[in-house]
């Protein structure tokens, strides 16, 4: 009987439940494989957390000296824009003055009925008055055409100064344009370095900015706050006085765009010592490099600009034995640190 049994009818319903579930489930399966654990990225090691970090701020830093020379034209085109627009008011006040002074002629020719100056005065009953007034009228008529001359003239260059303001006011909303784009690339290469960092155990330091940063606000520091050789092996009393600056503001914080006295970045850092000994420098390090005499590595001497990397980047001062202070990036203060620990670019000597 058992053979002849009617077989169970299935139902269309529950095959299709259970076809979605096990499509369901392989979907499940399938995301957890590309997104979860069985597929997820491998975890970085510190060493390589640290590569990445240091690229990241030394990117940071390319940025930030564009950022830099961006702001100083802007600030330039920001003057020479004030500058044309003062003058110009000015013109317009010496405009202004003329037209009146035109103005007083016309007003007194209408008053005097309209008459030829000339033609009035050849009524006079004394021949020696109308001469002399004669003359009087030439040079009073040379003078009036020489006015609208001076009108004319300056109307024109009114002109041109509103024309040369008008180009520096889009220089300057450029120059404006090109700040913001360059925050935006620092901000973002420092945040995403703040989050790699954020991955390493604690005590863990990241490249240029971690152990050795440490140690030159530790004992290090104590041992180097005075200058010593560095100024006395100085080649001029300019650089020792830099030298002397840059040990005085060790343990100072990065802070990108920043001059002092406070906080600095590396090109922030060098012009403010070298303005405290008297000296002028360019505000970025692509600019820095060409403010003096270039020097070789083995000339070095203290108060000598050590640069690095090939677009030019970085900057410290070198204080001899193969040592510079500079201000790193924002995971370190302003430092003591060896030149060969980032790739040399060249050398400068300025004073």
């Amino acid at each position: 009987m058992a053979a002849h049994r009617k077989p169970r009818s299935r139902s269309a319903g529950g095959h299709t439940v259970r076809t979605a579930a096990t499509i369901a489930l392989a979907g499940a399966a399938g995301a957890t494989g590309f997104n979860g654990i069985g597929h997820a990225e491998p975890q970085l090691t510190p060493a390589q957390v640290k590569a990445k970090v240091d690229q990241l701020y030394q990117e940071a830093e390319a940025a930030t000296e564009k950022y830099n020379g961006a702001k100083e034209k802007a600030e330039a085109a920001e003057t020479r824009l004030g500058t044309l627009r003062d003058e110009a008011a000015r013109r317009t006040q010496q405009l202004n003055e003329a037209r009146d002074a035109l103005g007083t002629i016309a007003a007194a020719q209408y008053r005097g009925g309209g008459l030829d100056p000339a033609m009035q005065l050849a009524f006079t009953d004394d021949p020696d008055q109308y001469l002399d007034s004669a003359e009087f009228v030439e040079r009073a008529g040379t003078r009036q055409a020489a006015s609208v001359a001076n009108v004319r003239r300056q109307l024109r260059e009114i002109e041109q100064l509103r024309g040369a303001a008008h180009i520096e006011l889009a220089s300057l909303k450029s120059r404006q344009a090109e700040l913001k784009r360059h925050k935006k690339t620092i901000t973002g290469k420092l945040g995403a370095a703040r989050r790699l960092m954020s991955q390493l155990p604690a005590g863990e330091g990241a490249g240029d900015g971690g152990d050795r940063a440490s140690r030159a606000t530790t004992g290090t520091r104590d041992e180097l706050a005075v200058p010593g050789a560095a100024t006395t092996g100085a080649p001029n009393s300019r650089a020792a006085a830099a030298v002397s600056y840059a040990y005085a503001k060790l343990g100072s914080p990065y802070v990108w765009g920043a001059t002092g006295p406070d906080a600095f970045d590396c090109s922030g850092l060098i012009q403010a010592a070298y303005r405290s000994a008297g000296i002028s420098l360019p505000r970025t390090t692509y600019a820095q490099i060409d403010a003096g005499r270039r020097v070789s590595r083995s000339e070095l001497l203290p108060g000598d600009l050590v640069f690095f990397y090939s677009g030019i980047s970085h900057v410290g001062l070198y204080i001899g034995n193969g040592q510079m202070i500079h201000a790193p990036n924002p995971s370190a203060p302003v430092r003591v640190a060896p030149i060969d620990q980032m790739p040399f670019a060249g050398a400068t000597r300025v004073g």
